[in-house]
């Protein structure tokens, strides 16, 4: 895997565009997260070089930046796979089976928790809360929750786990799914 570009590696477009969002928030150091948000619309994730520009641009620390960027869980700052798979360990969904559930998909897709490079084609992580309690345990593959998963009934969990494109090897998961 390539290693992510840096400021003077990224696209000359891409960097004005940047800019030019800044310039939107009047280059208000408060407007960190709504420019977070935006530059990683532009580029599907938050390469280091789009970090150094924004620190500049805003005349923030970079380690401010990078802090924030890598606080929130909707932040991403690995290149995407073509799909993500999140499974809720928050108090409820883990009571419910949300830790036996990582460890089936871990096992199932031949991947580790939080490998936010996974496979090429599916990346699992883990939430604390997806404010879902009452549904527990969830999972969201691809932006779709999934609540209430059956963990007391594994043949209706592995049903539902395929019908998901969560496939039993990574190899065959790497034709599509979802």
């Amino acid at each position: 895997m390539p290693a992510p570009p840096t400021l003077a590696e990224l696209p000359p477009q891409a960097v004005e565009r940047t800019t030019r969002l800044i310039r939107q928030q009047r280059g208000r150091a408060d407007a960190l997260i709504e420019v977070l948000h935006q530059v990683q619309e532009l580029y599907g994730y938050l390469p280091p070089g789009a970090l150094e520009q924004v620190a500049r641009e805003l005349k923030l620390p970079l380690a401010r930046v990078h802090g924030v960027a890598s606080f929130y869980h909707l932040f991403r700052l690995e290149a995407p796979t073509a799909h993500r798979c999140a499974v809720c360990l928050g108090t409820a969904c883990f009571v419910k089976g949300g830790g036996e559930l990582a460890a089936r998909l871990e096992q199932r897709l031949g991947l580790q928790l939080d490998d936010p490079a996974g496979n090429g084609n599916w990346a699992l992580e883990h939430v604390s809360c997806l404010g879902a309690c009452g549904q527990a345990p969830v999972l969201v593959v691809d932006g779709q929750m999934e609540p209430r998963l059956p963990m007391d009934d594994p043949a209706a969990l592995d049903g539902r786990l395929a019908a998901l494109g969560l496939t039993a090897s990574a190899e065959a998961g790497s034709g599509g799914g979802v």
